[in-house]
């Protein structure tokens, strides 16, 4: 009897380990078999981003959005300073004037040196020249003032909105919002005026170039005169071509919002570590010199559009473009539903931290994309389920 009992201890003490063993590795091989033929991985889910740049070097004027403000497409929320470009239309407009003021002499020195030759019909041509260039000037003139008067006038409606909200909050008095309000007004009245004689302007110019064109048809051209003149006519022509290019550059240094969003944080590239103090790549600020293509802020979309996940070398064979997947959302409220896989990377790439195994040892996959089905309520950098069906 007591060897019987000596010999089951013995059986306990060294087989039963070993029994109990084997049967944990064969489920741990058979959990694992099962979760490879199952497909099961996390993703990410995330929304489109806009990174807002300049195309031209330029100093931060003003940025009247803050972080996680909403914003629509079109609105304002970058000005820079023009301040350059002024300056530079204001150094192209005197150019024009004194290519201006030499023509006039130099039309009548010509007149002069060919007084018996030239009949009265010459002289009257290139005054209706002169006549088309000063319209044009004019016209030049009016639509560089209505440039600059247009973008004081969003900044008025702007600073319009920000003094309603202060008084509206009891922290301005009414009289600093009427006093906006008289401003704006007072501009886009004078906006109306100039905008006005601006139509003014290119109807006289549309029936002072009729008049020549009249006038050319009927009576012979004299060449050696208007070849002379001509290359003042070209400089003029190009300092006009200098002054559009000038106004398309002052355009853009009003930034808008290209999409319906939230301002969100400046995105930092991949292998650019996170140095600066806390919120310091929130937005740029006012002062700052921006360079072309530099990020000034980002607008996000405040809905998961996609999930990201990455299959491993074992998993990869297993997905197709089309697939139908099973997504689980674990956050309340909790969600399961199917979606499909609109894309599969081309390549291998490193997963984000999230979704390693072992936070200290690093992993790869090939990345594919899910699409966020209408019905299921995520919110941007949330982990999801999916499993293959």
């Amino acid at each position: 009897m007591k060897s019987e009992d000596n010999r089951s201890d013995i059986w306990r003490r060294r087989f039963l380990p070993v029994f109990v063993w084997l049967v944990a590795a064969a489920a741990v091989v058979g959990l694992l078999n099962r979760r490879t033929k199952q497909f099961e991985v996390l993703g990410i889910a995330r929304s489109q981003t806009c990174s807002v740049a300049g195309t031209l070097a330029g100093r931060v004027k003003s940025i009247p959005v803050r972080l996680f403000d909403n914003v629509q497409e079109g609105q304002i929320l970058v000005i820079l300073d023009d301040e350059l470009i002024n300056a530079q239309i204001a150094t192209t407009m005197t150019e024009i004037q004194r290519l201006i003021s030499e023509l006039i002499p130099t039309q009548d020195q010509l007149s002069a040196e060919a007084a018996q030759r030239e009949t009265d019909w010459i002289a009257a041509q290139r005054r209706f020249s002169v006549d088309v260039e000063q319209c044009k000037v004019r016209i030049l003139e009016m639509r560089t003032i209505l440039e600059t008067d247009g973008i004081i006038l969003e900044e008025l409606a702007l600073e319009v909105r920000i003094v309603r909200e202060l008084v509206e909050k009891n922290a301005l008095a009414p009289y600093e919002l009427q006093k906006t309000k008289i401003q704006y007004n007072t501009l886009a009245k004078k906006i109306e005026e100039n905008q006005r004689l601006l139509n003014q302007c290119e109807l006289d110019l549309q029936n002072t170039e009729n008049r020549r064109r009249e006038f050319t048809l009927h009576q012979p051209v004299h060449l050696s005169i208007d070849r002379a003149l001509e290359p003042i006519y070209k400089a003029i022509e190009v300092q006009q071509q200098l002054i559009e290019e000038l106004l398309v550059q002052r355009r853009q240094m009003i930034l808008r919002s290209p999409i319906d969003g939230v301002v969100v944080q400046i995105r930092a590239s991949a292998d650019q570590a996170d140095s600066g103090r806390p919120g310091e790549a929130n937005l740029r600020r006012p002062g700052e010199v921006v360079m072309p293509g530099q990020p000034i802020l980002t607008i996000a979309e405040p809905r998961p559009s996609e999930i990201i996940a990455y299959a491993t070398e074992e998993q990869a064979g297993q997905i197709r473009t089309g697939s139908i997947v099973e997504l689980t959302k674990n956050s309340q409220p909790r969600q399961i539903t199917q979606s499909e896989i609109t894309y599969i990377g081309p390549t291998v790439e490193e997963m984000p931290i999230r979704l390693w195994l072992n936070p200290n040892l690093r992993q790869w996959g090939r990345p594919f994309l899910v699409k966020v089905p209408p019905e299921m309520e995520l919110t941007p950098g949330e982990l999801v389920g999916i499993r293959m069906l």
